[in-house]
């Protein structure tokens, strides 16, 4: 909301104020944020100059302009060369000086164009940042301006003060439970409230009583949307006799451009200005197209509307519509899209004398979901949509009606129309140390009613005899959005002001810190960054497209996503069940802006598609804690939600460089990583082959805990998925379940004393199944070896002519280590014998010579 400085003093004392970021900065203060700041565009000389004589002249490249001699107001008159044609000798017109500054940093100087030295520049309306008149100069004697400034004119003076180019205009922002405030009205009443002064009301004026006599008006909502009626009051007021060619006067137009607002003709800036001022919208119709009753009803199905920007729209029967009977029967015509837009039939026009205007109070769910559909924001749906005061109809009809009458010499009939009625204003009752209890400022209950006051609203004590006092509050018309008592409490401490709320540092309650699920997230988040792979946070939005684009079978439990009753967008309405459906995204996006080594991971939550109970879940008032049990019935209403960290690797794990070519990721990193964080978290993983998607089928490890539960899949992806999403070939990722791994007790224990004696290495090559997992094997070779056996990996893998067919030659490498004593190499021999020969019971393993 633009608030022109200069016209919100007509309704308080800004003076006390004096500097206007000093007053921003109140304003903020009381919710009022500032987001633009409007001050004096023009500086140097810019003044009233006369015309003494305008020459044309064509020049070469085939355009005529004029060389004209201006007096402003010095000894001698200055040559400016002009290439506009709507002025001529005698007319005032705005003269910019060398040395004045123009919007836009113009800086103006004398200069040689057009064979001459133009010394200075006649000024048009978009020059001076008054808006987009194409009409060319400003000639001051059309410009709007009263007869008293016309008659006091004289070249020279000042033209800055004149135009109003010193002012200062505020944007500050409203929010959408506020709509009061989304009006000079509003703005002043905040001011007024804040200094503690009095507020001159705008709408304080004569209102006639309504009678029969007025246009004729028929609510007929047969559909109300939620049992409201599209409209609750319908105010016209009709103005005949008005002068077509009256002119907006200039004071008014400034205020228009100002606040935003674009002059477009005495009526319908009348009306504009009345909403801007009152923050009621209004619509001016011309009362000689008007047939019949105007019918307030909602829209048929397949109706169409051309509305003012000259575009037909087919209607919804949501629609609220203004109609009239037009050639037939009443509320066949439609003439306006309630509180949104009027239609191109009955527009004012500069052949219009006799208008009737609209005040009426429009349902806000109806507004805001018309506008909406038809993509049609106004000015006026804008404020129907946030609230706008009930009772304020009347007083803004008369405003207007009172402004066309003196601005355009026509009459005010003293018939006016009410069709429907104000709601009454809402009662609340509100404990008297309410305020005190939740803010912890100790407010009298005298003060209370002040401070309720200053906002408007009327405080009265509502039993005397209660053990705790009570106030009956009622609330005002223009503030929908106080409905019960903490709103209240919010006005309190808002009107008397938030810098009275005492800073106190919270005390960290007592207990054991992060939980054991906490750590380990932070633990295993730290591990992934450490191992160079960045967090990033994608939305846990997503789509059945994309579990058949990552190849999930049609029976896959993932498949089961939950859809999203109101989603941010049609083509992702599903809650993600798997990580990877949205992390794949943030690579796809960082490849596409030529990124070659991508590696990220994300810790999020999953939403899986069942849910322990159809039931709805318990709920509770504000401010109670439930139970135990009550909030295991909350968790037992809602899908289950396990937290998964994923990660994904495309290109290098090693980058190339003057040490080698590199390496580029496998499947092998993925699992890595993955018993890196089994081991953060003091746990064991056995790997086996398996075959999930979306990964590739020979090269996927499912991660077994040692309790048998599944931890999570990693491996390389399937080509075709990453061909479906646009990934890198051979991109590879990992996907485990943290809450299973939180879940197992932490197998670490304390080893006792380090072995300080000399570790004894023996190599065998086992020929076993080319089907058999080297992790089976590897269990059963430690099982039968013992607690001498330190560690063991494999260090090599063989399949070729010199194994028979169907069978692989695993090399492992056993590292043997006492605690108590060095190992002789036969003592060594005898422990690998012992495993090799649990292996060929178990495996069938041969030893290769």
């Amino acid at each position: 909301m633009r608030v022109p400085l200069e016209w919100l003093s007509d309704y308080v004392d800004t003076s006390v104020s004096p500097d206007p970021h000093a007053l921003a900065a109140e304003l903020a203060g009381i919710g009022l944020e500032e987001e633009d700041f409007f001050g004096p565009t023009v500086s140097g000389p810019l003044t009233v100059g006369r015309v003494l004589s305008a020459e044309p002249e064509e020049h070469s490249n085939g355009k005529t302009v004029n060389w004209c001699q201006v007096d402003v107001g010095e000894d001698a008159p200055r040559g400016i060369v002009c290439g506009a044609h709507n002025f001529s000798a005698g007319d005032l017109v705005v003269a910019a000086l060398p040395g004045a500054v123009l919007p836009g940093d113009f800086a103006i100087a004398a200069r040689r164009t057009y064979g001459h030295v133009s010394d200075g520049m006649i000024c048009s309306a978009r020059e001076l940042g008054l808006g987009e008149d194409h009409d060319g100069i400003i000639v001051l004697t059309r410009l709007g301006l009263d007869e008293q400034q016309l008659a006091a004119l004289q070249p020279g003076d000042d033209a800055t003060a004149l135009l109003g180019l010193d002012r200062v205009t505020l944007d500050v922002n409203v929010t959408p439970d506020r709509g009061y405030q989304l009006s000079m009205r509003g703005i002043a009443r905040e001011f007024a409230m804040l200094k503690g002064q009095e507020f001159a009301d705008p709408a304080d004026v004569q209102v006639e009583a309504p009678d029969a006599e007025g246009y004729p008006v028929e609510l007929a909502d047969a559909a109300p949307i939620h049992g409201v009626p599209g409209c609750s009051r319908f105010t016209a007021v009709t103005v005949t006799g008005t002068d077509p060619q009256a002119r907006t006067p200039f004071w008014m137009q400034r205020r228009l451009l100002e606040a935003g607002m674009r002059p477009i003709s005495l009526a319908v800036d009348v009306t504009n200005y009345v909403m801007l001022e009152l923050g009621q919208p209004l619509h001016a119709y011309d009362a000689a197209k008007l047939s019949g009753t105007i019918t307030v009803r909602r829209a048929q199905a397949g109706e169409k509307l051309t509305t003012l920007d000259d575009v037909t729209r087919t209607l919804d029967p949501e629609d609220l519509l203004i109609t009239d009977a037009g050639d037939g029967a009443p509320g066949s015509r439609i003439i306006g899209l309630a509180g949104v837009m009027g239609s191109a039939a009955l527009e004012v026009t500069d052949a219009t004398t006799d208008i009737v205007l609209e005040a009426a109070h429009f349902d806000q769910v109806t507004i805001a979901r018309t506008a909406r559909r038809h993509k049609l924001p106004s000015e006026a749906a804008r404020r129907f949509e946030r609230g706008v005061d009930p009772e304020l109809g009347p007083a803004a009809a008369r405003r207007a009606a009172d402004l066309l009458a003196e601005l355009a010499g026509g009459t005010v009939s003293p018939h006016v129309t009410e069709a429907g009625s104000a709601p009454a204003r809402r009662v609340i009752d509100l404990p008297a140390d309410l305020a005190t209890r939740r803010v912890g400022v100790e407010y009298s209950q005298e003060e209370v009613v002040d401070l309720l006051a200053a906002v408007g609203a009327e405080a009265v004590p509502a039993d005397a005899d209660a053990e705790v006092p009570m106030l009956r509050v009622t609330v005002p018309s223009w503030r929908p959005d106080l409905t019960e008592g903490v709103d209240l409490v919010e006005e309190i401490v808002r009107a008397g002001g938030y810098g009275e709320i005492p800073s106190v540092v919270p005390q960290a309650p007592g207990g054991s810190g992060l939980t054991a699920a906490q750590r380990a997230r932070r633990r295993v988040s730290n591990l992934l960054a450490d191992s160079g792979l960045s967090e990033v946070l994608t939305y846990p939005f997503t789509s059945a497209e994309r579990a058949d684009q990552m190849l999930l079978g049609e029976d896959d439990p993932r498949r089961a996503m939950v859809r999203i009753a109101n989603p941010l967008g049609e083509d992702r309405p599903l809650m993600r069940s798997s990580l990877l459906a949205t992390l794949t995204d943030a690579v796809v996006r960082n490849t596409g802006r030529g990124f070659k080594d991508v590696a990220v991971f994300e810790a999020g939550q999953v939403t899986e598609g069942g849910r322990p109970s159809d039931r709805p879940g318990p709920r509770f008032l504000p401010g109670y804690h439930p139970t135990a049990a009550e909030l295991e019935d909350v968790f037992g209403s809602v899908p289950h939600q396990p937290f998964h960290v994923a990660g994904v690797l495309a290109g290098h794990a090693v980058p190339p460089s003057v040490a080698g070519a590199g390496r580029r990721a496998d499947a092998h990193d993925a699992i890595e990583l993955v018993r890196e964080i089994a081991r953060s978290c003091g746990q064991t993983v056995t790997v086996r082959a398996d075959a999930r998607a979306p990964w590739h089928p020979g090269r996927c490890a499912r991660i077994e805990l040692a309790s048998g539960a599944v931890l999570g899949w990693a491996g390389e992806l399937h080509p075709k998925v990453c061909e479906n999403l646009g990934l890198p070939a051979r991109t590879v990722a990992f996907e485990i379940d943290l809450d299973a791994l939180v879940a197992e007790p932490d197998s670490r224990t304390w080893a006792g004393v380090l072995s300080t004696y000399p570790v004894s290495r023996q190599d065998v090559a086992l020929v076993v199944d080319a089907a058999l997992p080297a992790a089976e094997l590897m269990e059963t070779l430690r099982t039968a070896a013992g607690e001498e056996l330190e560690s063991l990996e494999v260090f090599d893998v063989y399949s070729g002519d010199q194994v028979p067919a169907g069978r692989k030659s695993l090399a492992l490498r056993m590292t043997f280590r006492a605690a108590d004593r060095t190992l002789t190499a036969d003592e060594a021999s005898a422990l690998r014998e012992r495993a090799t020969a649990a292996a060929a019971a178990a495996h069938g393993a041969e030893v290769r010579s």
